[in-house]
């Protein structure tokens, strides 16, 4: 089964077809970093009126890649939520019409979805039933969570960030540090022979809790990386000088080491608390280095096998969603089509 999907619930304008829910027929995707780059974030309206430019390309640029044609295709899957509700609105809007004039079916994924599906998306991937119940760790510029898998569409979230989320937390000191954007493969550069025990940041939620904990998740497997941003600014604001050179690699080094430590940290309270066949990691800040080097040494250490998606797919895409629609159709769970784009769609159980 062949699978056209769009996504475009931030600043990425992408198309793809997927075969079978696996195999990547093509990805195509146009980044619009150039153009959020002097605002050092996503501008919505920049990112909406990019898609409506470039969308229409980007799909004949996917269709082409794969060596087919509208005709060809059995379906059209749309990211429908969670996203700017103004960039879902194109991709969705594209969809939809392309499904009624095409009289092809069209499968609404979640966002979250694509990226928890895109481990399997590679050549040596084991298959679902192989993996679950499986431990998945969401880290992306919008969402950092703690994910119980036990089968395709099961989903319990174990813990969750009370703030940022690991992307906003390296966007934001890149900018404390007066890098640019985005802060994650700026920071990583810039931390490259830097010395990650130089500064010691905090990891989030490490003292002892003196009030009434508010929030429903499990607090040792949640994340904060408000007061990590905060002791950036405060230590760089202490210093007489603006930072270079070694010193700024060394700072880098060490909070980007604080990242991944507190990441990795709920990742490992996790694998002991729960019986588990597997984990895995995805997202755009899966791409990190010293995250996959961590996780990596975790998981040797504790014998249980990770599951990392391929680069191309860490940042969001179009195929993830492709691919995660091909599972909602074989376990005859597309029946519904979406009416609308959902900014703050939230995981839930198929039914």
């Amino acid at each position: 089964m062949k699978i056209l999907g769009l996504e475009s619930s931030c600043d990425e304008t992408a198309a793809a077809v997927v075969e079978d829910g696996r195999v990547v027929l093509s990805n195509a995707i146009y980044s619009q970093i150039a153009k959020h780059r002097p605002y050092g974030g996503v501008v919505p309206e920049i990112a909406s009126r990019n898609h409506v430019a470039k969308l229409p390309g980007i799909i004949d640029e996917a269709l082409e890649a794969a060596g087919e044609t509208y005709d060809s295709i059995d379906a059209i899957a749309v990211t429908y939520g969670p996203g700017l509700a103004s960039s879902l609105l194109i991709g969705f809007s594209a969809a939809k019409t392309l499904a009624q004039r095409l009289n092809k079916p069209l499968i609404g994924v979640n966002h979250h979805e694509g990226h928890l599906h895109s481990v399997f998306m590679k050549e040596d991937a084991p298959t679902e039933d192989e993996v679950f119940p499986m431990l998945g760790l969401m880290v992306s510029g919008g969402d950092s969570s703690l994910i119980m898998m036990r089968g395709v569409g099961q989903y319990e979230i174990l813990g969750s960030t009370i703030d940022d989320a690991a992307g906003e937390a390296l966007d934001k000191g890149a900018s404390v540090l007066k890098l640019g954007y985005p802060g994650g493969p700026i920071i990583q550069k810039t931390a490259e022979g830097g010395d990650p025990q130089a500064v010691r940041f905090p990891r989030g939620l490490e003292s002892v809790d003196r009030g009434k904990w508010i929030y429903k998740y499990d607090r040792n497997l949640c994340f904060s990386f408000s007061g990590l941003k905060t002791s950036l600014l405060t230590h760089v604001k202490n210093l007489d000088h603006e930072p270079e050179g070694q010193e700024l690699s060394d700072i880098a080094a060490s909070y980007q080491e604080a990242v991944a430590d507190a990441l990795t940290m709920r990742v490992e309270r996790a694998l002991d608390q729960f019986d588990i066949k597997s984990f895995s990691c995805a997202g755009g800040v899966s791409l990190n280095k010293v995250l996959r080097e961590k996780l990596t040494a975790l998981s040797e250490k504790t014998g249980v096998p990770l599951l990392l998606c391929p680069p191309s797919l860490c940042t969001d895409n179009a195929a993830m969603i492709a691919g995660a629609a091909y599972e909602k159709v074989r376990l005859n769970k597309a029946t519904e089509e979406p009416n609308d784009v959902n900014p703050n769609l939230r995981l839930e159980n198929w039914q």
